[in-house]
C-alpha cells in the first residue's frame, strides 16, 4: 500500500513537473511601441532644458523575458532620439508600475490569455509551488499573502532586469531617466546599486538613473499606496522623500497617489525643488472621461466638493486635485505627471499626461495607447 502510494506521489510529481515547465518557452510575438503621438509640447529655441514624458502601452508578453523588456523600453527613447527631443539637460520620466509586471518573468506564455488578474496569480502560485513556498516564508503581517509570496519569490530576477535595462538605456542615451516604479521588499541604495532585503516590507519603490548608469541618491518610496497596494505593501515616511540636485535643477519625484497628499511635498516644499515629476497608474472606468466614484485608499488626501462624488471625471479630478493644483503651494515652476498604459488582462489602465510651466497647464495632445511628450523649461 505504502508502495503504490509513493508511486502514485512520485508519479504526480512527475506530472507537475511537466506541466509547470511547459510553455515557458514558446515564441513570443514581436514587441510593438503603439506610439500614435510625439509632441514637443512649448517649441523653443531658447529653452535648453527638457522632460520627455514616456507613456508606454504596455502587453502581456513584453515582461516574459528581460530582452523583451528592455527591447519594449528602449523604442520609446529611439523614438525621442530620433526626433532630437534628448539633449544635454534632458529627464526622461517613465510611469509607476512600468517594472512590477516583471514578476511576470520566465512564467508560461499563455498567461497573457487569461482573462483577470487573479487567474494569472492562481497560474504562478500552483507552477511555481516549492519557490511559491519559499517565498511565503520570506512574508510579513501582510493581508494579500499570495502577492507579498510572489514579489519576494521573483524580487532577485525583477531587480536585475529593471535595473540592468534602465542602468544599460541612461547610459546609451546619456540622460537622466525616472524609471517608474517596481514593488520590491526594502530596497537600497548603495554606490549607485539598487539592494534587497528579501524578508523586509515591500514597497512600491522608484528609482534615478543617471547619465552613468547608476542609481542617484535613494529610493523613492510610496508614502499613501491606495486600496489595491495597502494588502501588501508598507507607507514610506514623507520626511524621507529625496530632492534631487540635478545639473538642470532641484528635482522631486512622487509617485502616483502621493501627488494629492500635502505632506508628499513636505521636502519639495523645504529644499526648494523646482521641477516636480509624478509617475502614476491609474486604473478605472474604461477612460479619463468617465466619472470619479471617490478613492479607493482608506486614507483620503482631502474632500471633494459636495456633489463631485459621482460626477467629477477622473481627468478633472487629477487636474484639480492632484500635482496642477497641489504644485502651487510650491515653489516649483515645472511639472509633469505621466501614466502607465496597456494592455493587462481586466485593469483598465487610463490616465493621460499633464505638463505645468509656471503654474499653467500646458495643451497636450492626448492618445489612448503610447504617446512621447517633451516639455521645454
Amino acid at each position: 500500500m505504502i508502495r503504490k502510494f509513493i508511486t502514485l506521489l512520485i508519479l504526480a510529481v512527475f506530472i507537475w513537473l511537466i506541466w509547470s515547465f511547459s510553455g515557458r518557452n514558446t515564441p513570443l510575438p514581436e514587441s510593438e511601441s503603439h506610439i500614435s503621438v510625439i509632441e514637443e509640447i512649448n517649441p523653443s529655441d531658447t529653452l535648453s532644458r527638457n522632460i520627455i514624458g514616456i507613456q508606454p502601452y504596455m502587453d502581456v508578453s513584453d515582461y516574459f523575458n528581460q530582452a523583451n523588456f528592455k527591447f519594449k523600453i528602449r523604442q520609446y527613447l529611439v523614438a525621442a532620439r530620433d526626433k532630437d527631443l534628448i539633449k544635454k539637460n534632458t529627464l526622461v520620466v517613465y510611469p509607476e508600475y512600468i517594472g512590477t509586471w516583471l514578476f511576470l518573468l520566465e512564467e508560461k506564455h499563455n498567461l497573457a490569455e487569461k482573462e483577470t488578474i487573479n487567474d494569472v496569480i492562481s497560474t504562478i502560485i500552483y507552477s511555481n509551488a516549492f519557490d511559491y513556498f519559499l517565498g511565503y516564508l520570506k512574508t510579513g503581517k501582510e493581508e494579500n499573502k499570495e502577492m507579498s509570496s510572489i514579489f519576494r519569490m521573483k524580487a532577485k530576477k525583477m531587480l536585475q532586469a529593471y535595473y540592468e535595462t534602465f542602468s544599460e538605456l541612461s547610459i546609451e542615451t546619456n540622460s537622466y531617466i525616472a524609471a517608474g516604479s517596481i514593488i520590491l521588499p526594502e530596497p537600497s541604495v548603495v554606490e549607485g546599486k539598487i539592494y534587497l532585503k528579501l524578508n523586509g516590507p515591500l514597497y512600491n519603490a522608484s528609482f534615478l538613473f543617471g547619465p552613468d548608469g547608476k542609481v542617484i541618491g535613494e529610493p523613492i518610496l510610496k508614502a499613501f499606496p491606495n486600496g489595491n497596494e495597502l494588502p501588501y505593501t508598507v507607507a514610506a515616511d514623507t520626511n524621507l522623500a529625496p530632492v534631487f540636485e540635478l545639473p538642470f535643477g532641484k528635482t522631486a519625484i512622487l509617485l502616483s497617489d502621493d501627488s494629492w497628499h500635502e505632506e508628499a511635498y513636505i521636502n519639495a516644499n523645504k529644499d526648494s525643488a523646482e521641477i516636480i515629476i509624478v509617475s502614476s497608474f491609474s486604473s478605472g472606468d474604461y477612460s479619463m472621461t468617465s466619472k470619479r466614484s471617490g478613492f479607493d485608499r482608506k486614507v483620503n488626501p482631502l474632500k471633494f466638493e459636495t456633489g463631485e462624488i459621482g460626477e467629477v471625471k477622473n481627468q478633472e479630478a487629477w487636474e484639480k486635485y492632484g500635482l496642477p493644483s497641489q504644485i502651487k503651494n510650491t515653489k516649483a515652476t515645472v511639472g509633469m505627471s505621466v501614466f502607465f498604459r496597456g494592455d493587462l488582462w481586466n485593469l483598465n489602465s487610463i490616465g493621460q499626461p499633464i505638463a505645468l510651466l509656471n503654474n499653467k497647464t500646458l495643451s497636450v495632445t492626448s492618445t489612448g495607447k503610447a504617446g512621447i511628450w517633451s516639455l521645454n523649461f
